[in-house]
């Protein structure tokens, strides 16, 4: 049987995306229960109906979404939860993971009866905001299935990749093409800048063409006019996911070195301080090369 809107729904991890998703399910009619580690950040969100989770009841919850930061904190989360977790509870993890970690938290919540779904999703603030994202998911096709009503207020399009961890693998293939990318936008940059061209007509320019993208309409005009508020992706962010996939390419001994080149630059770009800054601002980083 199929989620509906009376359907209980803790959902954990309240940041630059999972804040905005949870707005989404609230003004789409759901009972959302909401968590995150620094309890302000629920404010916003219980003044639009929400209630507040504590995590020792997390086991009257048929549905947990959580939207967390990256590996450590997920496991952090489901150590503090696991104890209280009930069979047939399914966990939809929002979160960009490694593939490793997924498969070993898929394990151990299956030890207590409880389903794991991995949905990590792309479309950044402004697809989670519009319902515009694109999920990847991984895991059991029937219950992906059940979630419909959920994913649909969320997404776009739901794509079903095969078995738990194959969701998180297509982020990373994502995360690396738009990682990789953006470092190679400022460099593009920088060059028509030292060449004269006024930057700020490299996108509406470039726009419908071959080397046209989202990732390229969003960074190259934020390059030009050096404009990095609000934060739409988090330069540690990108920075964790390519992380993720050059790994994960050991795994299988595949080379990747424009992944591997552009994961030093966003490493380097980190440890000037920019670890919490926008994507954009990498463009600072070219110029200083």
């Amino acid at each position: 049987m199929s989620f509906d809107r009376s359907t209980q729904i803790a959902f954990l991890g309240m940041g630059l995306m999972g804040s905005r998703m949870a707005t989404r399910l609230i003004q789409a009619g759901f009972n959302v229960t909401v968590w995150n580690r620094t309890l302000s950040a629920c404010d916003s969100l219980i003044d639009m109906g929400a209630g507040l989770l504590d995590l020792k009841n997390i086991g009257q919850y048929p549905v947990i979404l959580t939207c967390l930061a990256d590996d450590q904190a997920v496991h952090s989360v489901f150590s503090q939860i696991s104890s209280s977790l009930n069979p047939g509870q399914i966990i939809v993890d929002f979160s960009s993971l490694s593939v490793d970690q997924t498969r070993q938290l898929a394990k151990q919540a299956a030890q207590s009866g409880v389903e794991w779904i991995d949905s990590p999703v792309s479309g950044g603030t402004a697809g989670a905001e519009n319902g515009t994202l694109v999920i990847f998911a991984g895991g059991n096709p029937q219950s992906i299935e059940r979630l419909a009503l959920i994913y649909n207020v969320l997404s776009q399009r739901v794509t079903c990749m095969g078995e738990t961890g194959t969701g998180q693998a297509t982020k990373i293939c994502n995360q690396l093409i738009v990682a990789a990318n953006s470092t190679l936008i400022a460099e593009a940059v920088a060059l028509a800048e030292k060449a004269g061209v006024d930057t700020r007509l490299l996108a509406p320019a470039l726009a419908g063409g071959f080397a046209d993208s989202k990732p390229f309409q969003i960074l190259a005009p934020r390059m030009a006019t050096h404009t990095f508020e609000p934060v739409q992706w988090k330069v540690q962010t990108l920075s964790k996911d390519l992380n993720n996939a050059v790994k994960l390419a050991a795994e299988y001994q595949l080379n990747i070195p424009v992944a591997t080149t552009a994961l030093s630059q966003l490493n380097t770009h980190q440890q000037q301080g920019f670890a919490e800054s926008d994507l954009a601002t990498v463009i600072h980083q070219i110029k200083s090369l």
